[in-house]
């Protein structure tokens, strides 16, 4: 049943999870999570074993990898900040080469244009489109936003029936298997490229039975890195442990281990999801044609040094899966250079340009191409990885570059962290300050400052939150009008109408369509 066309460009499924930290999958080590369907992509495909985000935060972390430019460029500093509509995406230039493009599922585009260069998007968003969410760098550290993540997520993890993300990734995958046997049954015969982004394992961490039970509690592992007291903690991690208020409960191992096995089993959820795409895929004939991206937009900490959530350039925090898997293309192997979601762009532009001509890029941007790391080409690159964080929780830019073996982590109010994941994967050493490193610590210090500029960005940063609130407050009085994206489902067009043929839509609706035979019986002979 098979749809490949010989030389017809690839299709693109472009598969993201949210919050899910690459440490956390067995394709990276884990040795208890199961995820059957992951596994399978890796095992036939690119594993990228040292990919970043490069903002670890939802939103900012998406424009940048949308954009393949860092959020600093493009004034995506936090989940409440616009992506510019003017700023082209990668789905910009996929339609410019042909493509048909669909976005199923979160992206959290704040502002008015919820497409960015998409043709259609199949859901709405989980999260709120409008400026709200914005935060203060002018308040106190211990003023909290109601907004704010805290400790509810893990006292409260374990089992549900269903849930406010349930639902939504129910949606996500019904809508996308659904248009995968569209694209499959349609006339138009352009490669798509389809975005289907889930909002799991993102907390709260709450999980149906059937999903808890794949685990035995009592095998769930505990952090690798235990609670570090407050006072040796580093200031960004003292000043997350503030506004996530991780004083509020005193968690207790029997939490830590509740939220772990409700995130184990959240993965789960996910990689069933991954196969019911696949199925689509292999049931329609779009297997053989289609190269399918999996990742996600930062990581989870999941209680490794006493810290939740993201926020922070810690490696379950920033470091995230990226498996490429296009066995038709490109042979299997594991590629251990540092690379980041700013990537994707070249790299999708490169794989939809085939052997023609590449569009000129109308922005500069951040990232390099892995198309030639997906051939198995040695690119003599830099293998520099550059990442930000502009949002709550911080007072000023916090920066990291991770070069090599070594990351370096920026902020101009905190003591400079300086770590060697190659000797030091727990980054539990910090070499800022032993003079065997300072060499090294300058080096990189030196290209922060002439990277970022940092005391202009943090002006940058303040400026922009200021224009945010005061338009958010505004556009609360009077008649408010929501950016946030309403699917359009025309009922008039769907199953039977009068104004259509029956036969035909049933045979064009069917997949695959049935022939119809020639009338073989006259009356009366």
């Amino acid at each position: 049943m098979s749809r490949v066309v010989t030389g017809k460009k690839p299709n693109i499924l472009f598969i993201m999870a949210d919050q899910l930290a690459g440490p956390a999958l067995p394709a990276y080590g884990h040795p208890l999570v199961k995820t059957p369907h992951i596994s399978m992509l890796a095992e036939n495909g690119i594993v990228f074993e040292n990919a970043y985000c490069n903002s670890p935060l939802c939103s900012p972390s998406r424009a940048s990898m949308l954009t393949g430019q860092l959020p600093s460029r493009i004034g995506a500093f936090d989940n409440a900040a616009e992506l510019p509509a003017q700023i082209p995406t990668l789905a910009h230039y996929l339609r410019t080469l042909g493509y048909r493009t669909c976005l199923a599922g979160k992206m959290h585009l704040v502002g008015p244009d919820q497409l960015h260069g998409f043709e259609e998007r199949l859901t709405t968003d989980i999260y709120p489109a409008d400026f709200g969410w914005t935060p203060d760098w002018t308040r106190s550290i211990t003023d909290r936003f109601s907004w704010y993540h805290n400790m509810l997520s893990a006292v409260q993890a374990g089992q549900c029936m269903t849930s406010n993300q349930l639902d939504f990734d129910e949606e996500v995958v019904f809508q996308s298997v659904r248009k995968i046997y569209d694209l499959a049954r349609e006339a138009d015969d352009r490669p798509f490229c389809m975005a289907v982004s889930f909002t799991h394992p993102h907390d709260p961490f709450a999980v149906t039975p059937d999903y808890w039970k794949r685990y035995n509690h009592n095998d769930i592992d505990m952090p690798a890195v235990g609670p570090i007291p407050f006072d040796q903690l580093d200031p960004h991690s003292q000043r997350l442990y503030r506004i996530c208020a991780m004083d509020q409960y005193r968690l207790t191992e029997e939490h830590i281990r509740q939220a772990r096995h409700a995130y184990y089993s959240a993965i789960s959820y996910i990689d069933d999801k991954v196969g019911q795409l696949r199925q689509a895929l292999r049931a329609t004939g779009l297997d053989s044609n289609t190269i399918i991206i999996f990742t996600s937009d930062h990581g989870e900490m999941l209680g490794e040094r006493g810290m939740w959530y993201k926020m922070s350039f810690f490696e379950w925090s920033t470091r995230v899966p990226l498996i490429v898997h296009a066995p038709e293309q490109f042979a299997p192997r594991r590629v251990s250079q540092n690379v980041s979601l700013v990537d994707l762009l070249p790299t999708l532009v490169d794989l939809a340009s085939g052997e023609g001509t590449k569009p000129d890029l109308a922005a500069p941007i951040d990232g390099q191409s892995l198309a030639p790391l997906l051939r198995g080409e040695e690119t003599g690159g830099d293998n520099i990885v550059y990442g930000e964080y502009l949002a709550e929780g911080a007072t000023a830019p916090c920066l990291m570059i991770r070069r090599g073996r070594f990351k370096y982590i920026f902020c101009e109010s905190d003591p400079d962290q300086l770590y060697d994941l190659q000797t030091d994967p727990l980054e539990l050493d910090n070499l800022a300050g032993q003079a065997a490193f300072e060499e090294t610590r300058q080096t990189f210090q030196a290209d922060v400052l002439a990277r970022w500029r940092p005391a202009g960005l943090k002006q940058s940063v303040i400026a922009s939150q200021r224009r945010r609130r005061l338009v958010y407050q505004a556009l609360l009085r009077g008649k408010y009008t929501a950016w946030d994206y309403q699917p359009y489902r025309n009922a008039s067009q769907q199953y039977m109408r009068n104004h259509l043929d029956l036969n035909e839509l049933e045979r064009t609706a069917r997949f695959p369509p049935p022939e119809t035979p020639a009338p073989d019986f006259v009356a009366g002979e």
